[in-house]
């Protein structure tokens, strides 16, 4: 059995849970530790049953729990050199490091992780596919671009978890954020539109693509009604009306979802 559940997705902190058998990783830890373990409680499970945390990148609403989280619980923390060495020097003392290059593929337990180079100002960021048996779970977060080599690497998943953080026509509105952020948010090195996405999913749908969950919606760019239809008439328009769409919240976690 596989299935994973977001525990929370946007500015203000990023998170999920994979269950994989008995093995059970979370997926960086930007929320705060009271609210990883509230939130993980939630769902059924303690924070003390995790086996692992991967971590994405360095940027604070991926880790800001973690140095609290390591006191309260000892779980490896898996990441690229660049990352920990960067994350470390935030203060957190302690915690076991398992270090990983991007692109090198290894096992924890009897999941297999791989994770590949993405684009984002970050000293190392990284997405991954997590493989269990014959299912295969992608998550994507934080990505200005998506390359093809990206896009090659989350070919034949089962479900995805994207980020979807803007759309253009509301980007391009917003009267909050001043040019030079709708700039950075819109780079190369940036996040990631509902074009975007569009795009990624018409390279990579087939028919045993159950499910995609999309997260880190900008509350003021965004919504979940604009990007579900966009995606909807796109998977629609591929002939896969029957792949699922969920977005991720940022104040609660979301269901299980069960990979088939």
């Amino acid at each position: 059995m596989m299935r994973f559940a977001v525990l929370g997705s946007g500015s203000g902190g990023n998170a999920a849970i994979i269950e994989c058998g008995d093995l059970r990783l979370m997926v960086d830890a930007g929320l705060s530790a009271k609210q990883l373990s509230t939130r993980i409680r939630l769902l059924g499970l303690e924070p003390s049953q995790l086996d692992g945390i991967l971590l994405t990148h360095e940027h604070g609403d991926h880790v800001r729990g973690l140095r609290v989280f390591l006191k309260q619980f000892q779980v490896p923390v898996y990441a690229t050199p660049a990352t920990a060495r960067v994350v470390k020097e935030t203060g957190i003392a302690g915690g076991t490091w398992k270090l990983f290059e991007a692109g090198n593929p290894f096992a924890i337990g009897d999941a297999v992780i791989e994770s590949f180079a993405i684009q984002h100002d970050a000293v190392d960021p990284v997405g991954f596919v997590i493989g269990h048996r014959e299912r295969r779970l992608g998550l994507l977060s934080d990505a200005g671009f998506v390359t093809r080599s990206m896009s090659a690497q989350l070919k034949g998943l089962n479900s995805l978890f994207v980020e979807a953080n803007y759309d253009d026509d509301l980007l391009e509105a917003d009267t909050k954020r001043p040019w030079s952020i709708k700039q950075r948010i819109s780079s190369r090195h940036g996040h990631l539109s509902n074009a975007q996405v569009r795009d990624l999913i018409q390279e990579i749908a087939h028919p045993g693509l159950v499910r995609v969950v999309l997260g880190h919606l900008s509350s003021d760019c965004n919504s979940p009604e604009v990007v579900l239809r966009h995606l909807r008439e796109c998977l629609d328009g591929l002939g896969h009306g029957l792949t699922q769409l969920h977005c991720a919240r940022q104040d609660e976690p979301s269901q299980w979802f069960g990979i088939d």
